[in-house]
């Protein structure tokens, strides 16, 4: 029978969309537009609905025609004035988009997303003022979407928009700091307590809870255990830097090796190289988390390493499904996923002392000497000279090369108040934010430094990257985050680095690697004696020679970056789960 009703032909249209005839579901659309009896004051609803399967099957330009003449008849319906924004996006046309989406601020209820849509753009593109100003437009309209506040607060971290938690009326302190994010939060917060509350409230709004078990309880018997990697970074990444020789050494036959990969396909030699180390290499970028999920238990995979945690790009949902009798949270995300799901995070016991673990869902692992991985392989360019580099020969150049949102007020402060007392010293960042840049600047003027003092790197290619640091003097470390991946690239160059360890895994970080390579005494536990023993390096080179002096000949066989040990132990600890 046919459908004489826009309610008759939605519920058709919808059947045959859900067998997978779209072409005869649009097609109920278009005749129905086409008939007389089509209710004039409906058509914006099928239009919406036309443009709606229209865009998946490809019919791009006949989906935004369907959207427009939908937003004809209605100016005030804002979901075609979302769809057909994101549908312009799809083509590649951002203008167009931001365009419809800012010109169609009419409803209330239509106005948040329309302004969040339009803030994500800008945030893609790093355009940060301009996001952080849509953000903040939608977060005054209606202030309670943690989603809006965890995006327009990292902004403000990664342009060191100081205080990062000012700026939003209306909204307590503690509401921001809880809703940051899981990156935002371990850069924010040396509390553990408050990291757990805010990460598992954040995993109780975002991950389906209590999914049924796809794994069986008792495992699986196999000869060689099987290890699933997953990870959305299996390319050039700081995770993928580190464990490239720990998924290459692997021994064979103790184990078989799977890569679990929704990653880019850059096409670019890391990932060449991360795919290559993978016994199996199974692609899920085109499955749900279900399908994923059951896709792992299908390869009856029986120790899950969960490399992406709750960083950009993460699939947390995958996990939620327990498709692996043993998961593991290892390197890409250092704080608590907040979910029963995941067994263990991997650790040492300096990074994680056996206080946090009443902080964390997930048990301590501990390997033996080292949590963090490293390349032995890692190529030096040959060391530049400082003139090209933009430093003056004769200064004392301390460094840091992490990413801007880990740059926050205290440490700052800190090292502001090194520089006014090392006359010659000179702070070298590698921050290609133009904000942030001009932000630091000008805090370094509110404290008495000349801005000219702060040098900032451009982009380099990766042998080039490591060379820089040993035109540096000292990396001075960054806190409640420390540096990971960059401290370990510092010592590696030969390097010293000083940090100041706190109560958190990621606060402890480099000062796990400063026992690895044998440099304890540049830990620090406090502010003042981190700002004391910078000065006081600064003006004894004879000390920070011999720390050059001990990574020189000792650092390259120690625990940090004897690769082939650190694999021993990381399959022994594995493997002794299941003895």
């Amino acid at each position: 029978m046919k459908a004489t009703t826009l309610v008759e032909v939605m519920a058709q249209a919808d059947a045959l969309a859900k067998s997978g005839d779209s072409a005869a579901a649009i097609a109920c659309y278009t005749d129905w537009l086409a008939s007389p009896g089509a209710e004039p004051q409906l058509r914006h609803l099928a239009l919406f609905n036309l443009g709606s399967l229209l865009r998946p099957a490809g019919h791009i330009e006949q989906a935004i025609a369907a959207y427009q003449e939908a937003l004809q008849l209605r100016p005030d319906f804002y979901q075609a004035a979302v769809n057909l924004g994101l549908t312009l996006e799809a083509q590649g046309n951002q203008a167009g988009a931001m365009a419809i989406w800012l010109q169609a601020l009419q409803p209330v209820e239509g106005q948040t997303l329309l302004l969040n849509h339009a803030g994500r753009l800008q945030e893609v593109n790093r355009n940060f003022d301009e996001a952080e100003a849509l953000l903040g437009r939608s977060l005054a309209v209606m202030p309670d979407q943690p989603d809006v506040m965890q995006h327009y607060l990292h902004i403000r971290q990664k342009k060191c928009q100081w205080p990062v938690f000012d700026g939003v009326a209306g909204i307590p302190l503690r509401t921001l700091q809880q809703n940051v994010g899981p990156l935002g939060l371990l850069a924010s917060s040396d509390d553990p307590a408050l990291q757990l509350a805010a990460i598992t409230a954040w995993v109780e709004r975002k991950v389906p809870r209590n999914l049924p078990r796809m794994a069986p309880l008792d495992g699986y018997r196999h000869d060689k255990l099987r290890i699933g990697y997953l990870s959305c970074d299996f390319r050039w990444h700081a995770v993928s830097i580190l464990t490239a020789e720990l998924l290459e050494l692997h021994d064979r036959e103790r184990f078989e090796v799977y890569g679990i990969d929704f990653s880019p396909e850059d096409g670019g030699t890391m990932r060449q190289r991360m795919l290559a180390a993978f016994d199996r290499h199974l692609p899920i970028h085109a499955l749900s988390d279900e399908e994923a999920a059951q896709t792992i238990r299908r390869h009856e995979i029986d120790v899950l390493i969960d490399l992406t945690g709750l960083t950009a790009g993460a699939r947390p949902g995958i996990v939620a499904h327990k498709p692996a009798p043993v998961q593991i949270s290892y390197l890409g995300y250092v704080g608590s996923c907040g979910m029963a799901e995941i067994d263990y995070i991997l650790a040492d016991r300096y990074v994680f002392p056996e206080a946090l673990a009443r902080y964390y869902f997930e048990k301590p692992l501990y390997l033996p000497e080292v949590y963090q991985a490293n390349d032995s392989q890692r190529p030096i360019a040959e060391t530049p000279s400082r003139a090209s580099c933009g430093l003056p020969d004769d200064a004392f150049v301390f460094c840091s090369f992490n990413g801007s949102y880990k740059i926050s007020e205290p440490v700052f402060r800190v090292w502001m108040n090194i520089l006014r007392r090392v006359p010659n010293g000179v702070l070298w960042l590698a921050i290609d934010n133009p904000t942030a840049r001009g932000n630091l600047a000008a805090e370094a003027v509110k404290r008495g430094v000349d801005p000219g003092r702060l040098v900032f790197a451009d982009k380099a290619a990766p042998s080039e990257y490591l060379a820089r640091y040993r035109a540096a003097d000292l990396l001075l470390d960054t806190n409640p985050y420390n540096a990971g991946t960059t401290a370990s690239d510092a010592l590696w160059a030969g390097l010293p680095v000083l940090t100041c360890s706190g109560k958190t895994f990621a606060s402890r970080m480099a000062g796990s690697l400063l026992h690895a390579v044998g440099l304890p005494e540049l830990i620090t536990t406090s502010w003042l004696d981190y700002e004391n023993l910078a000065v006081g390096l600064a003006s004894e080179p004879t000390a920070l020679q011999s720390y050059r002096h001990r990574l020189h000949t000792q650092g390259r066989s120690s625990a940090l970056f004897d690769t082939r040990r650190f694999v021993k132990h990381f399959e022994d600890t594995i493997a002794g789960l299941f003895d």
